[in-house]
């Protein structure tokens, strides 16, 4: 345990700003002392080795199977009899938290016995997650992988199947939608060897579960050959679209993702102007691991740029996942979030292009970042 890591001081019954307690609990994590609720998970793509927690109000993943919490001064305490469970900081409690429920779509199966937690999974409190292909053309070569990346853990471990076929998905779809209340689906997908890189298989998934459930849906994919995708994507029931960078500097991104950075930055600045064109401001969104290398500064003009063009950067921090070839590289710490968040989120208020208009996907989630939480600061609506 190191606690100069965190940049607060808590004791009983004080909190500091929310933000920087969510910003905190996810950079440095939290000791998992009890596993009750969704379960967490393992492996797999993100937000992987996490758990859903709810505190002061508000869902967050937070890494718990992680080296980083392993060491971290949060722990939580035995559940009380009404399910809570103590937050504590360096053995002192500092707030109760809970946990989103066990969805009961995860007791069921598919007519060929296949688990319906297998196909989808419960995000936050109310997002369902697939991995539609469980595979990439890059993640079985140390030279083109992504350091980060832990496509193929949860594959090889047998918690999840390769291919997710569009009648599967929309068979747990409208389950979850139906016992548990799912607001919106979250479909990613290992990068296939065709040209239009996942956005084929993400088409005709999208319109099985569109048909069979109406809810909002976001794609998530790289920049395909043929913006002509875009159109298709949404004609099949996509109603946002993320396609992730990662990092902005270029060599920083080469040396993280030595593949998928073949992929060059004005490429992708041509794919997010066509799909903003498409999909609309705000409804096209990034990834930015934040701890990666690049530097604040770099992080802060990546995010304007970002905003300018329409496209919504979903600044995260890092979490190094076992397993991969980053697992002991360092989370960055909470004031290094903190300055990079803050102005981030007073860029996308000043845009009117705040979490709360997207119509779906990670930026609406939120849970993976305290960005939101930086949102709408001067109009007094802060959640902090």
């Amino acid at each position: 345990m190191n606690p100069s890591l965190v940049s607060n001081t808590y004791s009983p019954n004080m909190i500091a700003d929310k933000s920087t307690l969510l910003s905190e609990l996810q950079s440095y994590g939290v000791q998992l002392t009890t596993d009750t609720g969704a379960p967490s998970r393992i492996g797999g793509a993100g937000p992987t080795d996490h758990k859903a927690i709810t505190v002061l109000g508000t869902t967050i993943m937070v890494p718990v199977h992680t080296f980083s919490a392993e060491g971290s001064p949060f722990s939580l305490g035995i559940p009380d009899e009404n399910g809570s469970v103590s937050l504590n900081y360096i053995n002192l409690p500092i707030a109760k938290v809970t946990f989103p429920p066990q969805p009961k779509f995860y007791s069921m199966s598919t007519a060929e016995g296949v688990p319906y937690w297998k196909i989808a999974t419960l995000h936050s409190t109310d997002v369902l997650a697939t991995t539609v292909l469980q595979t990439c053309i890059r993640y079985g070569n140390q030279k083109t992988k992504c350091q980060f990346c832990a496509i193929g853990e949860s594959l090889k471990a047998g918690r999840t199947i390769a291919r997710k076929e569009p009648d599967q998905l929309a068979e747990v779809a409208y389950a979850a939608m139906k016992h548990d209340g799912i607001s919106q689906v979250v479909m990613t997908t290992g990068t296939p060897v065709t040209t239009d890189r996942g956005a084929a298989v993400l088409c005709e998934s999208a319109k099985a579960i569109k048909d069979a459930t109406g809810l909002a849906i976001q794609a998530q994919c790289e920049p395909p050959d043929d913006f002509a995708w875009f159109q298709r994507l949404k004609e099949a029931g996509v109603d946002s679209l993320g396609m992730h960078l990662e990092a902005w500097n270029e060599e920083v991104r080469a040396k993280i993702m030595p593949g998928k950075a073949e992929v060059p930055l004005s490429y992708y600045m041509q794919a997010f102007e066509a799909a903003v064109e498409v999909f609309g401001r705000g409804q096209v969104s990034t990834y930015l691991l934040a701890g990666l290398g690049d530097t604040r500064d770099e992080l802060i003009d990546a995010a304007r740029t970002l905003i300018d063009v329409g496209v919504y950067p979903f600044v995260v921090p890092f979490v190094p996942v076992t397993g991969t070839q980053l697992e002991d590289h360092p989370a960055p710490n909470t004031d290094f979030m903190r300055a990079v968040l803050a102005p981030i989120g007073e860029m996308l208020t000043e845009a009117g292009m705040t979490s709360d208009t997207v119509k779906a996907g990670c930026a609406k989630c939120g849970a993976c970042s305290s960005l939101s939480s930086f949102e709408n600061r001067k109009s007094g609506c802060s959640a902090a």
